[in-house]
């Protein structure tokens, strides 16, 4: 039968001890992951796995081997794998173009069993950075974030939180905000240096000057068009602002 979530499952399982078998390095992300690191649970078609760039293409091979329909779908972030309706992505960065897998990801990240076979899940500090930046019509991961946080606020590396996001701090100040928010009882889980590190720089920050640029870009590939093609405005995302060419926006 298709779309059989029991079939979904033996076709990650399969995935997942091939890949083992590979010495393949992988990560698990997405709704999996956040249900081990949450107990929030998803049934979901799609299993998002993370490696660093250079594996990718080895990753879709494996998988193309085993039967799975494989392709690139954009050079600089994203394979897909299919079968009756399941889904893989493999993904090797941000969309945006903000980062790509490293071996820091590696290094931090949580041992978990995911259908009945030992892997390794990303840490939370990585999957608040990818999904912070998650913010399209269709598409919004704040919910997971605050989750994550509300999961994770006491043992969560901080400070390497804050430099995963750099440049972008303003970004992980406005999902703080969002926690306290939607859980005011626990504002108090949010350590008093992060709130005031961050928002000392916030209140210091001078006034934007030069090139007017979207940074929307970052957070949505479509809710931005207006600004680029009426207004003007520069895309984040493109060189030599960003890391990106138009043609990587276009994949």
């Amino acid at each position: 039968m298709r779309n059989d979530p029991a079939q979904f499952r033996t076709m990650y399982r399969r995935a997942l001890m091939a890949l083992r078998d590979s010495e393949i390095p992988f990560l698990i992300g997405g709704a999996y992951a956040l249900g081990l690191h949450t107990q929030i649970h998803r049934e979901t078609k799609d299993l998002d796995l993370f490696t660093r760039p250079r594996h990718c293409a080895d990753m879709l091979k494996l998988f193309a081997d085993l039967g799975y329909p494989s392709r690139m779908v954009a050079r600089h972030w994203l394979g897909k794998v299919s079968w009756e309706g399941a889904v893989i992505d493999i993904i090797t960065g941000f969309r945006n173009g903000v980062n790509k897998v490293e071996d820091s990801w590696f290094d931090h990240a949580h041992d978990a069993v995911l259908f009945d076979t030992p892997v390794r899940i990303l840490a939370p500090e990585e999957m608040i950075w990818s999904k912070a930046f998650v913010m399209e019509r269709d598409r919004y991961d704040g919910a997971d974030i605050v989750h994550l946080i509300r999961a994770h606020a006491d043992g969560m590396d901080w400070r390497r939180l804050i430099d995963r996001f750099g440049p972008h701090w303003l970004l992980l100040l406005n999902h703080l905000v969002t926690f306290s928010f939607v859980y005011p009882s626990e504002r108090h889980r949010l350590p008093e240096w992060v709130v005031r590190e961050l928002s000392e720089r916030w209140t210091s920050q001078n006034s934007a000057s030069g090139a007017e640029i979207c940074q929307g870009t970052l957070l949505s590939h479509t809710q931005y068009c207006h600004d680029l093609e009426r207004l003007g405005l520069l895309d984040a995302r493109i060189k030599p602002i960003g890391t990106l060419t138009q043609e990587n926006i276009n994949e």
